[in-house]
């Protein structure tokens, strides 16, 4: 049996559960209990959500655990000295140690990330990076594996971590069934940049947005500066100075995620030839778009496509 101490502290935020309810339907799909769930907190007793009802929790203490999961919350909260040790005593005594989204700042507190890969929710990778410089911070993944430390994203990320946890230790078949019954991906396809380039491209000005519809509506063309300075009404070197300011991107970093995301979409649809998606969302041509995807997304889109068909097929 797999023993999970599941670590929570005041505010925390319950849809960090998600990876719980995974090891649960983990549980029915074997017929036997595989996982065993602890909910663990410093002091122990009650700890309140950030949905203000509590759950009941074990006080930290010796007993080993398989894996231990720190929970997030929606901001970053002070961390004790006690939660500290807690979590380095498990990088040494259990098998693998995970931190979904914001939880990834306890595990760099504690120094435990210093020169490994990590990731954590993207509206908050820059703040990891600039407070744990020792951290390599990716900040488009789902999740990450180094080691013996799981990283992921956004709090629904911690989904396909625990699913990539069951992969690893009862088999593909059982984590493809277990996503079926969370009617989710098994694999999802990409990286979190497909979930934020739209939600980062929020420009204060009126003048930039109009650019940025008219790149969304106009995929296919070239989208130069100065076709996207015209749309906005500006000249070529205010547009781009204005646009990075406001987007925190370049011009032609922010076409591409467009273009990349728009390909996706398509790949999923499963109806148009990769040939088709390259030339229709402005790539011209498939060897572009590769290396695109890889740019931005780590994977190429044949990996896309094929994650897409066994995710609907499963």
């Amino acid at each position: 049996m797999h023993r999970i101490g599941f670590v929570v502290f005041p505010r925390f935020q319950l849809m960090g559960f998600a990876a719980v309810t995974a090891f649960e339907m983990a549980n029915s799909a074997l017929g036997e209990p595989a996982y065993e769930i602890e909910l663990l907190s410093e002091a122990g007793g009650e700890v309140k959500s950030s949905a203000g009802f509590g759950v009941l929790t074990k006080a930290f203490d010796e007993t080993p655990y398989d894996t231990v999961m720190f929970g997030a919350g929606t901001t970053i909260e002070p961390m004790t000295p006690a939660l500290i040790a807690f979590s380095r005593r498990a990088v040494e005594t259990s098998r693998r140690v995970a931190a979904p989204c914001t939880g990834a700042f306890v595990l760099a507190e504690a120094g435990l990330l210093d020169g490994r890969r990590a990731t954590t929710h993207w509206a908050f990778a820059r703040q990891l990076q600039e407070r744990f410089p020792a951290v390599k911070v990716e900040d488009d993944r789902i999740f990450i594996v180094d080691g013996s430390v799981w990283t992921s994203a956004g709090m629904t990320a911690s989904i396909d971590l625990a699913l990539a946890m069951i992969e690893k230790d009862h088999g593909q078949d059982v984590a493809r069934n277990v996503a079926r019954k969370l009617v989710v991906y098994h694999r999802r396809a990409g990286g979190q940049s497909q979930f934020s380039a739209l939600l980062e491209l929020e420009p204060k000005s009126d003048r930039v947005q109009k650019s940025i519809d008219y790149a969304k509506a106009n995929l296919r063309g070239v989208l130069s500066v100065e076709e996207l300075a015209d749309a906005a009404g500006l000249s070529p070197r205010q547009f781009s100075r204005a646009f990075r300011a406001e987007t925190g991107q370049s011009p032609a970093k922010a076409v591409e995620n467009l273009r990349v995301e728009a390909a996706r979409l398509m790949m999923e649809q499963g109806r148009h030839s990769m040939d088709v998606i390259a030339v229709e969302v402005g790539f011209a041509d498939p060897d572009r778009m590769r290396r695109a995807f890889l740019r931005t997304l780590g994977q190429p889109p044949q990996t896309i496509r094929r994650n897409a068909r066994e995710s609907a097929s499963a």
